[in-house]
C-alpha cells in the first residue's frame, strides 16, 4: 500500500502590478534547494508550489505587467486564497494598485476566500508603511472576506513566514 499525504491542498492566486515582488516572494517560500538563482520578470503566468504548516500550496505566479492583467480574471473561481503583492516604494502606482484590487473586488468570480496582502520592498527608503498601504487601499472597507496586511522584504524573507502562517490557518479553517 502506498502512503497517501494527509495535508491539505490550496490554489493561491499570486496577484500585484508588475515589479511588485511576486515571483522574488514564491522563490523565497520554497526550500532552498529549489530556489531560482535569477528571477525574471513572469509573462502571462507560472506555476509553482510549496509546503508549510501542513499545507500543500500550489500557486499562479500572474504577470503584473498591464497587458496580462486581464488574465487574472479567468483564475478567480478555482482558488482558495489570494496574495496580493504590493510595491510600497513605488507611490506613483499606488492608484493603479487600487484600481485593481478594487477591479478584483467587484468581479463576482471572486470566493470568499483569505486574501492576504504583502506590503513588500518595506527596506526601500520612502515605502509607504503597512498601515498607510491599507487607509490607501482603504482595505477596512473589506467586510465579505478575510484578509490581512503584512510587512514584507522578498529578498529577504522577512515577514514571508507570518503572512503564510496566516493565510495557512485561514484555509484550514475553511
Amino acid at each position: 500500500m502506498g502512503a497517501w499525504s494527509s495535508k491539505q491542498k490550496v490554489s493561491v492566486l499570486v496577484i500585484g502590478l508588475d515589479n511588485s515582488g511576486k515571483t522574488t516572494l514564491i522563490n523565497q517560500l520554497k526550500p532552498s534547494t529549489s530556489q531560482a538563482r535569477e528571477i525574471a520578470p513572469t509573462v502571462g503566468f507560472s506555476v509553482d508550489a510549496f509546503s508549510k504548516y501542513d499545507i500543500d500550496f500550489d500557486v499562479f505566479d500572474m504577470s503584473g505587467q498591464g497587458r496580462y492583467r486581464n488574465l487574472w480574471d479567468y483564475y478567480y473561481k478555482d482558488v482558495g486564497a489570494i496574495m496580493f503583492v504590493i510595491d510600497t516604494a513605488d507611490k506613483l502606482r499606488m492608484c493603479v494598485v487600487k484600481d485593481e484590487l478594487d477591479a478584483m473586488l467587484r468581479n463576482a468570480d471572486v470566493p470568499r476566500v483569505p486574501i492576504l496582502f504583502f506590503a513588500n520592498k518595506m527596506d526601500l527608503p520612502l515605502a509607504f508603511s503597512r498601515v498607510e498601504c491599507a487607509q490607501i487601499l482603504k482595505l477596512e472597507e473589506i467586510r465579505d472576506k478575510p484578509w490581512q496586511i503584512i510587512s514584507s522584504n522578498a529578498l529577504t524573507g522577512e515577514g514571508l513566514d507570518e503572512g503564510i502562517a496566516w493565510l495557512a490557518e485561514r484555509c484550514k479553517a475553511a
